[in-house]
């Protein structure tokens, strides 16, 4: 059974103007996909940024619920690539192809 928005949102955590999903997406998707799924969820849901993602993965305990693996962020280096954060090393920096496959977790600003 496909989660719904409202069950990928759940109860959102906030920290400092960000709101955080509750849920990550139930399958790992590519950065376009991933960038669709998170503006469905409704007005002000997106994919993070480079920083935000990286504050989501300073309070990973606090919020819950990641995989040990890569994150998409909406950052983008060119057409072609964007950035990816490693929620198992806490590595940024790595640049990956827009095709590729990861995790997401949607936020939203307040």
């Amino acid at each position: 059974m496909a989660q719904t928005e409202a069950e990928t949102i759940g109860n959102p955590i906030r920290i400092g103007n960000l709101d955080i999903a509750q849920f990550d997406f139930p399958q790992r998707m590519n950065w376009h996909n991933a960038k669709k799924a998170c503006a469905k969820l409704g007005k002000g849901w997106s994919l993070p940024t480079k920083m935000e993602l990286s504050l989501l993965y300073q309070n990973q305990v606090k919020i819950g619920g990641f995989s040990t693996s890569y994150y998409w962020s909406s950052t983008e280096t060119d057409i072609e690539k964007a950035w990816r954060h490693n929620f198992s090393f806490g590595m940024t920096g790595f640049i990956a192809d827009k095709g590729n496959e990861y995790f997401v977790r949607a936020v939203k600003v307040h």
